[in-house]
Parts: structure tokens; C-alpha cells; sequence
């Protein structure tokens, strides 16, 4: 279920960019919200990117009108009308398709029929994720040609390593109809959230590189230490 968007509150006159939103359902009466923008640069093999927003829990609008997308908002006192929108010069959907998805379910638009439908860890969100891609793509083939990523920014940092582990282990197992093995390139993590334990074990083999212990003295520090 898709619909083309030709305008927006607050921005003057019909969008000069293409913007598609819609559902997709992942599990029963579960539902997935999306917002997907073409790319401006025209022509065909224009990379794909799959945009997860972090939070835990926050829209993906925030991806569109703060951060990569097409659109941002102007900066002014509140006056007691709409926000006002303008064109984002920078926006990564010059070079680049990009599908911002309300994820997981109870963030932005996304819902759940059932109570329990809104108990969702990063597991079972990132298992959702990979059933839209594929329900997704099995509806807009044209870009199962395309180069493929996943990126997202804070809470996703923990959500895209595990999607994309998914789609290479279906890949390598051939376990999905060939017509929808997606062409991963790779994966876009930006001021990421990690594990305490990642981010434990990462620390400890980068503070030698930008501190002005000698090799030897860390070598003894976490001999003693750790």
C-alpha cells in the first residue's frame, strides 16, 4: 500500500522530489510505516540505503526533516503557526534512493492490532525489518538492482549489524527465491549504540593509540588492571 505525497504542511508549492508512503505488515496485524524518497540524481544503479532512526523508539520522520532527507525545518521563533519546511541542499537523496522506516512498531506511525504486539526487543524489531524488506522489495522489484545499505544513527547501531547478518546468512544459505537476493554493499552506523561489552573490549585496543603511554606501559596497565 503506497501513496505519491505532492506536498507538505509548511512547505510551499508540490514537492520538487518524489515521496512514497505507505504500510507494509510484518506479522499478523502488525504494521511497519514507511517514507521512501527517490533518488534526485536520475538515471539507474543510484545506491539504495534502508535509514533506521535511533531512540529507542523514535520516527523516522525525524531522519527525512533533521538529519539525510530531502527537507529541513527552518530555524525561527514560534509564532503560533505550522513549522515551516525548506530544501535541504545537502540531502543524501541526491546521490541515493532512501527508505526511512518507523521502526520498531509503536514508533512514528507504525501500530500493532494486539497489546502484545507493541513487546518487541531488538531481536524480534530487527527479524520485523528484514520480513518488510523482503515483503517491500517483492513489490517494487525495479530496485532489487540496485546497490544496497542499511544506515541508521544511535539506538541503530545496534539493530543494522544484526539485519544485515540476516540477509548475508540467507544469501550464503540461498534460502530466499534468487529474485529477491538483495545486492548488500554495506552498512552506514553514525554516532552508533553498541553493547557494553562491545563497546568495553573496542575501548580498551583504541585508548593505546591516542594516549601517551608506550606499548609497554599498557601492556603492564592491563596485565595489572584488567
Amino acid at each position: 500500500d503506497s501513496k505519491l505525497v505532492t506536498s507538505l504542511p509548511g512547505f510551499d508549492g508540490r514537492l520538487p522530489f518524489r515521496l512514497h508512503t505507505g504500510y507494509v505488515e510484518v506479522d499478523p496485524g502488525t504494521e511497519l510505516f514507511y517514507y521512501f524518497v527517490e533518488s534526485e540524481a536520475g538515471g539507474e544503479g543510484n545506491p539504495f540505503l534502508l535509514w533506521l532512526t535511533g531512540g529507542d523508539r523514535c520516527s523516522a520522520f525525524s531522519g527525512l526533516a533533521y538529519e539525510i532527507g530531502p527537507v529541513r525545518f527552518v530555524l525561527q521563533p514560534y509564532n503560533g503557526s505550522l513549522p515551516r519546511l525548506h530544501i535541504n541542499p545537502n540531502s543524501w537523496t541526491k546521490v541515493a534512493h532512501i527508505l526511512f522506516v518507523d521502526s520498531p512498531v509503536g514508533a512514528g506511525f507504525s501500530f500493532s492490532k494486539q497489546p502484545k504486539g507493541y513487546e518487541v526487543g531488538d531481536v524480534s524489531s530487527s527479524l520485523q525489518l528484514h520480513n518488510f524488506l523482503i515483503k517491500w522489495f517483492s513489490d517494487h522489484p525495479t530496485y532489487l538492482k540496485n546497490p544496497f545499505y542499511i544506515g541508521g544513527d544511535s539506538y541503530a547501531g545496534k539493530l543494522v549489524p544484526y539485519i544485515a547478518h540476516i540477509i548475508s546468512q540467507e544469501v550464503l544459505k540461498q534460502e530466499i527465491v534468487p529474485t529477491l537476493i538483495l545486492r548488500y554493499h554495506n552498512d552506514i552506523i553514525i554516532a552508533g549504540c553498541f553493547s557494553d561489552n562491545t563497546k568495553y573490549h573496542k575501548s580498551l585496543s583504541y585508548t593505546p593509540s591516542v594516549s601517551n603511554y608506550s606499548s609497554l606501559k599498557w601492556m603492564y596497565l592491563e596485565l595489572k588492571y584488567i
